[in-house]
């Protein structure tokens, strides 16, 4: 049985992004009580753009992503607020079945881990080709050559003689390729990549980046990259929004978040990054541990592991407000939630 796509009104109106997160608010239920895993998180993606969410394990970044595909497990989660606007429409609102036409078709994920994300019972052609298969109600014999197709455009040698292979019979940066495939099967306006370079090797992180790069700018495509390495967005991304504790605490275009963080938690990720200029030197590591989403701190999240934080920051939460030149000129797309965010960027 084939899924019909949904019919979505192109956003006509000049400014409207092709997926918006506003004031996002998610929680778990557990044990420990209510964990606010997103709190309040907003970001946009247009088309042909690359936006890199950065963070720590438990900011939050998986759980956004998941609440946008509509595979968040709920209960224990639960939407306690906020929109996800794809093209104008909000897609909380609508039906699973509406979901189910966008997912795969409109919007798609690249999970972070291939040989558990692939099933292991399946060759690979064989799940390739099911997205053809229920999406556009094609053949076995059309939905494997649109396999081969797709091994081949990620560039997965001989892929005519492995089309029948086993997830376990591939490396690493091949299933990753896999996923990426899947993912671009049914072109897509949106991609959301969890962590796509988990577990590879340097040399095999920058091929799959390459590729995923080279892919979007040749469909066009919106991609959202989630990732906790700095390192690995620098050429990619064109904006980064970085989250602690279930909030975005800094928006910025990314040769400015490299320039002049305005953030602490931000400029101590980037204090973290192995420079060859500091060879023999001690690698500098943020202080303790980012809090439990069950007892967060009051005022900042981030004000016990932060070097500049104040009585305010103990007491007081710090909204996210435009960052500003010294003169008071607004700098575009730069926000920040710091109380001290003009003595960070400023010094």
């Amino acid at each position: 049985m084939s899924i019909e796509p949904v019919e979505i009104t192109p956003a006509d109106a000049p400014g409207v992004p092709l997926l918006e997160v506003r004031d996002l608010h998610v929680e778990f239920h557990t044990r420990e009580g209510a964990a606010h895993a997103v709190n309040g998180v907003s970001y946009t993606v247009d088309a042909g753009e690359t936006l890199a969410v950065l963070g720590e394990s438990g900011s939050g970044k998986s759980v956004t992503a998941q609440t946008i595909m509509g595979i968040l497990d709920m209960p224990p989660g639960r939407i306690t607020g906020g929109e996800i606007l794809f093209r104008g429409q909000d897609m909380l609102k609508m039906s699973e079945a509406q979901r189910r036409k966008i997912r795969g078709n409109q919007i798609a994920m690249i999970f972070q881990d291939a040989l558990s994300s692939l099933n292991p019972v399946l060759s690979v052609g064989f799940q390739l080709g099911e997205m053809f298969r229920v999406h556009r109600g094609a053949s076995r014999k059309e939905a494997k050559a649109k396999a081969i197709e797709l091994m081949d455009r990620v560039r997965i040698p001989a892929a005519k003689e492995r089309v029948n292979d086993y997830p376990h019979q591939f490396s690493g940066g091949m299933r990753q390729r896999i996923m990426i495939a899947m993912a671009l099967a049914l072109e897509p306006d949106v991609i959301i990549a969890d962590e796509p370079t988990t577990a590879l090797d340097v040399t095999v992180q920058a091929q799959v980046m390459d590729l995923l790069a080279e892919l979007q700018r040749e469909h066009n495509m919106g991609l959202i990259l989630i990732t906790h390495d700095l390192g690995v967005v620098a050429d990619v991304a064109d904006k980064i929004a970085v989250m602690y504790a279930g909030r975005i605490v800094e928006n910025a275009p990314v040769h400015e978040l490299y320039k002049r963080p305005a953030h602490p938690y931000a400029k101590g990720l980037l204090e973290s990054i192995p420079r060859l200029d500091l060879k023999g030197q001690e690698l500098y590591a943020i202080s303790g541990l980012p809090p439990s989403l069950t007892a967060v701190p009051s005022g900042c999240a981030f004000n016990p592991r932060c070097p500049l934080a104040t009585d305010q920051c103990r007491t007081e939460v710090p909204p996210l407000v435009q960052v500003t030149e010294q003169d008071g000129t607004p700098i575009t797309g730069r926000s920040s939630a710091c109380h001290l965010w003009k003595e960070t960027i400023h010094g």
